[in-house]
């Protein structure tokens, strides 16, 4: 072949394959324009959040040439990887993609073996021995494998319907050996209360909250049940309360353990934010947490809900042998105690995301402490008032009786609806004026028992609990209700059964004492609806006495639609009924009356309380300056701006 021929073929070759760039046919390397959002998809998915093998877990199987066969042989491609792996110095490439690997297999067959051996490879990975080795934090492998840490951890002591997490001592198989786990469940209390049954929280949906809080960080987030002492009286923790707690697995893992399969463990159970962070091999790692869903868990009880209806028709509902008050969480001296108090037909479980939300504020949660006040609604407002005088004054002496904690003594009360006129009960002086309005003779003058006498006066000459401080008042109807002065609302007044202390009360009033009762409660009897009803004698003498100066008042009042306010209601209390005019401030929210969840009234009881923690609070409060929702003062702008308005009168 000639020179010139060899010429043209190589030419003819070259061109061949010049022709197809520059035909603009496909290249073998290209790229495509796609919708960001693609892109993300495809750099973040992982096992957990889609179900396939994120990027870096393909790259190190690529590595070592085993992408081929995962799919047909994962438990042999799992075994290669891990002796690679654990050839000298472990390999935190390899370490994160076996503990993807494992959890993956784990998921395809249920063995537990794999879940464990997860959550052992993510522990590698994460806390090395050796500082420098430590992954960077900006390094999305940290966040993904501690996903696979926690999850893995409440897969492998899961019961077989998935329902309990069974923490447990034992020698555990590991596809690479043995692990030994100690596990002490005596240890596992809060306060003192002991903590068991635990509920994996990272399987439920949550509906009813408005906001889900969690603290992401390391281990498995549970709910627990409590158990109290059996001789356990007065204050107590709500029996229905789910506790959210973090297990954590302790590994004792030195790299040559690892290598030849001999590891040790030990279980830790914490109860939330107690502490909130831990420190594993030198490193200070946050405590995964989900307090919400532990909340809602506890709050899906029918028990709480079952109360609203029978509370209100039956006067003796509420046990009289254990106090009405419950904590949610055990006493902790130095917090300051806020006790909500719900209102008619209602319970406590209509505070839940006021609650949750002010849970979820760390300087409020450091410093206060939440309590529930439940009592049958239908009850003559005075009545459930000193009840809860009485509640207070038990559960301060037991928990305090040499009154060392100073925060016990700024108790602030938050009522809604009829709840606020009990806690107006419990921050006035009355001297005679409401029982001026209720008998023509004085106590002393009535013809009926020492106990009925002693009731009487209990709970009619009231003055202001000296632990309570400050008062918030949510569309609380000062003036009356006109519900409850409606012809339904004295018709259904009717159907309530007082307790029977306060029906023979009564009735040795009216019958031994011909003329002395001067109120006439017509067809709702003495109950709750008439004791809301406008033009009650009674309710007006309790409207015009103010609070006592010592305690500071506030008003958030609920008004429906976009009128005037002055004018305005919120479907069951008008804005005139609500307001009172010695209210340190006044907060006017666009709503109905269930106005607790409102996002205002939550920012507004948020300031509130760290107002009160300023001005109050115990030796040794931090407060923070960060501010959180609406701020008070400040008018919202933009769309929002006719949601809510705000009248200040004293700051």
């Amino acid at each position: 072949m000639s020179a010139s021929s060899t010429l043209r073929r190589l030419l003819f070759s070259i061109l061949a394959g010049l022709l197809p760039i520059l035909a603009g046919c496909a290249t073998p390397v290209q790229v495509q324009h796609v919708d960001p959002r693609v892109v993300h998809r495809e750099l973040t998915s992982n096992v957990i959040s889609t179900g396939d093998l994120s990027e870096p877990t393909q790259i190190v199987l690529h590595r070592e040439a085993l992408d081929q066969y995962f799919d047909n042989y994962p438990e042999q491609v799992i075994t290669n990887l891990h002796r690679t792996a654990t050839a000298g110095k472990a390999d935190p490439d390899a370490l994160f993609a076996l503990s993807e690997l494992s959890f993956r297999h784990a998921e395809d067959t249920g063995k537990p073996a794999y879940y464990l051996a997860s959550a052992v490879y993510a522990f590698a990975f994460l806390f090395p021995e050796e500082p420098a080795r430590r992954p960077d934090r900006f390094d999305p492998r940290v966040r993904i494998a501690s996903d696979l840490y926690n999850r893995s951890l409440t897969s492998s002591f899961a019961s077989a319907d998935r329902s309990r997490v069974l923490l447990q001592s034992g020698g555990f198989e590991l596809p690479f050996g043995t692990i030994d786990i100690t596990f002490n469940p005596t240890t596992v209390r809060w306060g003192n209360l002991v903590l068991s049954e635990f509920t994996p929280l990272d399987a439920l949906q949550i509906q009813g909250l408005q906001n889900r809080y969690r603290q992401r960080g390391i281990g498995a987030p549970l709910a627990a049940g409590t158990s109290a002492p059996a001789n356990e009286q007065g204050f107590r923790v709500l029996p229905e309360v789910k506790v959210p707690v973090t297990a954590l697995l302790r590994i004792d893992m030195p790299e040559r353990n690892l290598a030849q399969g001999h590891l040790r463990g030990n279980i830790e159970v914490y109860p939330a934010f107690e502490p909130s962070t831990v420190t594993l091999r030198g490193q200070s790692v946050p405590l995964e947490v989900d307090t919400s869903a532990a909340f809602a868990y506890g709050l899906s009880d029918p028990k709480i809900w079952r109360s609203e209806i029978a509370g209100f028709l039956s006067g003796d509902y509420f046990n009289r042998d254990r106090s009405p008050i419950d904590g949610l969480e055990p006493y902790h001296p130095g917090q300051i105690p806020v006790i909500f108090i719900h209102g008619t037909a209602s319970s406590s479980g209509r505070w839940a995301n006021l609650v949750n939300d002010l849970q979820a504020d760390p300087v409020i949660r450091e410093h206060f402490q939440f309590w529930w006040f439940s009592y049958s609604t239908g009850n003559p407002m005075p009545y459930s008032a000193l009840r809860l005088r009485k509640a207070i004054e038990d559960a301060v002496h037991r928990l305090d009786p040499q009154g060392k904690d100073p925060a016990l003594r700024q108790i602030v009360l938050i009522g809604h609806s009829q709840g606020g006129l009990l806690a107006k009960m419990l921050v006035i002086d009355s001297g005679s004026r409401l029982w001026n309005v209720f008998s023509s003779k004085s106590p002393e003058e009535l013809q009926v028992s020492a106990q009925t006498r002693d009731l009487l006066h209990q709970a009619l000459f009231v003055k202001p609990v000296p632990e309570v401080r400050r008062v918030i008042f949510m569309a609380t109807p000062q003036q009356g209700s006109f519900v409850a002065g409606s012809v339904v609302g004295q018709l259904v007044g009717r159907l309530v059964r007082l307790p029977l202390n306060v029906v023979t009360a009564l009735g040795e009033t009216v019958s031994g004492n011909p003329g002395a009762v001067l109120l006439a409660p017509g067809s709702a009897g003495f109950g709750s609806m008439w004791s809301m009803t406008p033009g009650n004698p009674a309710l007006a003498a309790l409207a015009a006495i103010p609070v006592f100066p010592n305690v500071a008042a506030h008003s958030i009042i609920a008004v429906k639609g976009n009128g005037p306010v002055e004018t305005g209601d919120d479907g069951v209390v008008s804005y005139r009924s609500a307001h009172i005019p010695e209210a340190k401030s006044e907060l006017v929210v666009r709503s109905g009356h269930s106005m607790q969840d409102n996002p205002y009234a939550v920012a507004e009881v948020r300031r509130i309380l760290l107002l009160h923690l300023k001005q109050s609070c115990p030796q040794g409060c931090a407060l923070a300056t960060a501010p959180y929702g609406p701020i008070s003062g400040i008018e919202p702008t933009g769309n929002r701006a006719q949601s809510v308005e705000m009248a200040w009168h004293r700051q």
